[in-house]
């Protein structure tokens, strides 16, 4: 039984920076991507970033290039997300996924490579 759970979230000032965990059980990070999508309210969930041991890929979302970095820790199984220069339209609710053999060129199509999804943790940030 896979689970991803995403920790780390809170409230912030505008400038901050946080950072997100994404830690899987029964699901190893060999062969397969993570990526970061969030949820503001009242839009369409987005992808934000994606690491992939499958082929080496990343992806960044245009809005989060040069502040947000992803990385990972095999032994430990968790994946993380450092937000810094945080903005208050980076408010959301983040999720971390999972997917098998999935590259992260996929773009804005990633989430159709998510085999597995965790809950959401939330950021706010305030101005």
């Amino acid at each position: 039984d896979v689970q991803l759970q995403a920790s780390g979230g809170g409230l912030v000032q505008a400038g901050d920076s946080l950072r997100l965990s994404c830690t899987a059980s029964g699901f190893t990070f060999d062969d397969s991507a993570i990526g970061w999508f969030r949820q503001a309210p009242g839009k369409e969930r987005e992808e934000v970033i994606c690491i992939s041991s499958s082929d080496g890929s990343t992806y960044y979302r245009d809005s989060v290039k040069g502040r947000f970095t992803i990385s990972s820790d095999n032994a430990k199984n968790t994946v993380y997300l450092q937000m810094n220069s945080l903005k208050p339209e980076d408010t959301a609710v983040y999720y971390c996924a999972a997917g098998w053999a999935t590259s992260c060129r996929l773009g804005t199509r990633l989430d159709k490579g998510m085999d597995y999804w965790g809950k959401g943790t939330l950021v706010t940030v305030s101005s």
